[in-house]
């Protein structure tokens, strides 16, 4: 070691390196010449010294290595500075709080204004290394000052230097647009770049600040022109590196195909390129494939569909069909390529164009039916899954247009056993529709096919469908067709486009394994590396603005039945942004006429009434609006006070009405390992959603969001979902969700029914359930008694609803007590022959009023029988009071 010869000293210490682990007193006393070699006037020995010293991981060395490397941190030569900066981030690694305590990351954030652009380069390596291990820690300061030395720096680096100046570059966010530009002006001259990572790096950058940058500028234009080269350059690599650069361009493609539209040459495949090159070129073909390409497009897929590799001649073929999908005007000619390809009847090219042709069925209906004829004479010579099942799906969809559908279907029965499960359940309900299309002529072949299903078979989703086809069968043959020959969606144009928000995140790792894998590095890396998940700046004003909630697909319209579990598109705005606008104020008593569906639940009734009341009785509280309600009745102000008055005999009690026990409303199991249990409360007025949230998963849950589809009676939240703290495995939190009754409205089956929509770092959860109406009866419920007579009389007899409540425990005191509890008026009570009888009024948040006649018949024992009339304008509400009445007076 004490050597002068610098290649032997070399040797030493590398020799050393792989043996201090397994000898770790010999390698201490090695430690004197360390120091010593760190002193050395030769550069060269004491970047040498700190080099091996930092490689050398055991602990009780690390203790001596700190003087030595605060020197060498603040050496003249900046050889041994750019070797010392590398070195504390392996000391870091070892034990990191050794590094916080000496001050060694101060000195390092120096580094960032040295003015050797290699010192520069290592030591933000080394500040970047050390951040991702400590995603909290905010180490890498940047501003606009130590990002102007970095672009500096970058000039003159080596290329690593730049590749770790760039990907630093991407993690800062610019204040605004202006300076967004400034660095992509800076950052585009290493597009030029001879290293190809050098390039993906710049790419990345200018990927990332585009976000930030307006379309209408001349230099957006300039900048989309000047990526495409470099792009196009990487192509012209070896292989591998080929793909690594088509897995980027593909993820560019899908968030910006403008870059590349008129490329799409440099994308034909070359007969030497290996399969994976190919089948990738391919993928990217479709992406760019447009009306003005389309004709060039098509001719090289049928060029290709005529190759020797199997798996490439059938990814060509699907791709025929994917572009008749995503270019309409192409369809046609499309459709008669793979006639053409049919013709051919060589066997894997047939099976994979009768799966296209399916999907452009389904995407064109009516149009191209034409050509089943000849889909049906290559039945024989199916002998894949997913062709037979596509020529069951064709012969059953359109059996009416096809005169030996049923031979057709048969001719697959016999062999029901030994086909996949794709094709029996394919055949299945292949025959069903048969059947309810020509229910004479295939009668025996459905009871075979659903005996073969349900009985013979010991596949669970085979036997599920089976039975749930022979039950709709048997009970209801009306049902059966709406259900089974339903109009089918529209499919979309590409099915396989990454979700934006991931395609967000792997723009951000352009050029890492995150890119090649398309996955987030979070799915493959393991270890306790915390990874941070990174995504694309906002948009900046001057920019066009993303789609707001008005302008997002509406729910389903008026008075159709919704989703059981909404799609994304029918939850009014972008889950996503969840809670990110502010909480929509109101009132929490909401006296609006709101109309559900198109039926007026006012119906004017009770307007009218008042408006030829003689005595003025009525006031404002009964669904006109308030401020007109005096100049239209001319009402003498004592009584409307008088009136005012009476009312606060029927405000509801401090105690508030009675509330269900929480209830599991998602289980864990459905939502990724949140549980969330919830019922609904009605305290003074406030309506509010008690939720209790559980975490059963194995990782902390943050970032809670909560939205409400639209509903019968606007029920919305009127603040965000706030979770203070993050949810830790196996922890509970309890949280009352503020509602009020100013949201949208649309009719739900039933009345009742409120879907709901969570969000949380994980993903967004959909679950349903069903609210009490109590919670929506007012405080202002009670009714004058010439009012609530001349209601009575005015509405019509048929919609009066009769029910019946059993065994109830209370008398007639302690019933109209606790309805009242629940905002549900006694108005009178008489005794007609033995029996009580208790008239009485409710009114829901959106103005619809309830009259009801309460007769309780005394019972033997203890427990009464009630017999409740009720009479309101929408009728529809009544089965729901009812059900209200029934839990308050039995709980």
């Amino acid at each position: 070691m004490q050597t002068d010869n610098l290649e032997l000293k070399k040797l030493v210490y590398l020799y050393l390196m792989n043996y201090a682990k397994s000898q770790p007193d010999m390698a201490i006393m090695a430690v004197n010449t360390f120091v010593k070699d760190c002193e050395d006037p030769n550069p060269l020995i004491r970047a040498l010294a700190v080099r091996t010293m930092g490689c050398i991981r055991v602990d009780k060395i690390t203790e001596y290595l700190c003087e030595p490397l605060r020197k060498c941190l603040k050496d003249e030569d900046p050889y041994v500075r750019k070797t010392a900066a590398v070195c504390v981030a392996k000391l870091h690694d070892i034990n990191a709080q050794l590094v916080e305590d000496q001050g060694f990351l101060d000195t390092l954030k120096d580094l960032i204004s040295d003015s050797n652009p290699m010192v520069v380069a290592n030591a933000v390596a080394a500040l970047s290394e050390i951040a991702e291990s400590h995603p909290s820690s905010n180490l890498l300061d940047l501003n606009p000052q130590s990002i102007n030395k970095l672009l500096t720096a970058l000039n003159e680096c080596t290329e690593w230097g730049q590749i770790f100046i760039l990907d630093c570059l991407a993690n800062y966010t610019p204040k605004d647009d202006r300076e967004a530009q400034s660095i992509c002006e800076r950052v585009t001259p290493r597009l030029s770049h001879a290293n190809s990572a050098v390039v993906l790096s710049a790419v990345k950058v200018l990927m990332k600040f585009m976000e930030m940058l307006s379309k209408d500028l001349d230099y957006y234009g300039t900048l989309l022109k000047k990526l495409a080269p470099p792009l196009v350059t990487l192509l012209s690599a070896e292989p591998e590196l080929q793909y690594v650069a088509l897995r980027n361009i593909n993820l560019i493609v899908q968030k910006r195909p403008e870059i590349l539209k008129h490329e799409m040459k440099v994308f034909f495949v070359k007969y030497n390129d290996p399969i994976y090159v190919k089948l990738e070129k391919l993928d990217i073909m479709i992406r760019l494939a447009s009306q003005a390409n389309i004709a060039q497009v098509l001719a090289e897929l049928k060029e290709y569909a005529t190759e020797v590799d199997v798996d490439f001649v059938r990814k060509a073929v699907r791709a025929i069909g994917r572009c008749a999908i995503k270019v309409e005007q192409s369809a046609e000619r499309c459709v008669s390529t793979l006639l053409d390809l049919i013709q051919t009847k060589v066997n894997y090219v047939v099976q994979e164009a009768i799966v296209v042709i399916k999907d452009i069925f389904r995407k064109y209906p009516n149009k191209y039916e034409s050509v089943i004829a000849t889909l049906c004479e290559n039945l024989d010579s199916l002998d894949e899954p997913e062709a037979r099942a596509a020529m069951i799906w064709i012969v059953g969809e359109y059996a009416e247009r096809i005169d030996n559908a049923d031979e057709l279907l048969e001719s697959f029965l016999e062999g029901f056993h030994d086909e996949s499960t794709q094709v029996q359940l394919q055949l299945l309900t292949a025959i069903v529709k048969l059947f309810l299309k020509k229910p004479t002529e295939t009668q025996e072949l459905v009871q075979q096919v659903l005996s073969l299903a349900t009985q013979d078979s010991d596949n669970p989703d085979l036997r599920d469908r089976g039975y749930i086809y022979w039950r709709l069968l048997s009970t209801d043959p009306v049902a059966a067709k709406e259900v089974v020959l339903a109009e089918k969606p529209l499919i979309s144009e590409e099915t396989d486009l990454i979700e934006p928000t991931l395609l967000d995140e792997l723009i951000c790792y352009i050029g890492t394994l995150a890119s090649v894998y398309h996955k987030p590095p979070s799915a493959f890396v393991e270890g306790g590396r915390g990874v941070v998940h990174k995504s694309l700046p906002p948009r900046t004003a001057s920019n066009e603005s993303t789609e707001s909630p008005e302008t997002a697909p509406a729910g389903a319209p008026m008075g159709e039945q919704p989703d059981v579990i909404p799609t994304q598109g029918d939850l009014l705005g972008d889950l996503l942004n969840l809670d990110l606008g502010p909480p929509v104020s109101g009132p929490p008593l909401s006296t609006s006429s709101v109309q559900i569906g198109a039926v007026d639940l006012l119906g004017g009734g009770l307007d009218s009434l008042m408006g030829d009341d003689p005595e003025g009785i009525g006031d404002s509280n009964f669904g006109a609006p308030p401020a007109a309600a005096p100049a239209r009745l001319g009402a003498p102000i004592s009584s409307g006070l008088s009136d005012l008055f009476d009312l606060t005999s029927g405000v509801g009690t401090l105690s508030g009405s009675y509330v269900a026990p929480k209830a599991v409303w998602l289980p864990a199991m459905k939502a990724k390992g949140l549980e969330i249990s919830g019922t609904f409360t009605r305290q003074v007025g406030s309506i509010s959603m008690d939720l209790q949230l559980t975490n059963k998963a194995l990782q902390v849950m943050t970032d809670f969001a909560i939205q409400f589809n639209r509903n019968s009676f606007g029920l919305a939240p009127a603040a965000p979902l706030q979770v203070h703290a993050p949810l830790s495995p196996n922890q509970t939190v309890e949280i009352s969700l503020p509602l009020n009754t100013v949201g949208s409205v649309m009719k739900m089956d039933p009345l009742n029914n409120l879907q709901v929509a969570v969000k949380n770092n994980i993903d967004i959860f959909y679950f349903s359930t069903l609210y009490p109406l109590h919670i929506l009866f007012v405080e202002d419920g009670k009714m004058d008694r010439q009012m609530f007579l001349a209601t009575w009389k005015d509405i019509p007899n048929e919609n009066e609803a009769q029910f019946q409540i059993r065994d109830c425990p209370l008398n007639a005191e302690a019933v109209s007590s606790r309805l009242q509890s629940s905002n549900i008026f006694t108005i009178a009570k008489r005794n007609v022959e033995g029996q009580d009888m208790l008239y009485q009024s409710l009114k829901l948040t959106n103005g619809i009023w309830v009259l009801a006649e309460l007769r309780i018949q005394p019972g033997n024992t203890s427990f009464m029988d009630l017999e409740l009339s009720l009479k309101c304008r929408a009728p529809e509400v009544s089965q729901h009071v009812y059900q209200a009445y029934e839990t308050v007076l039995k709980n």
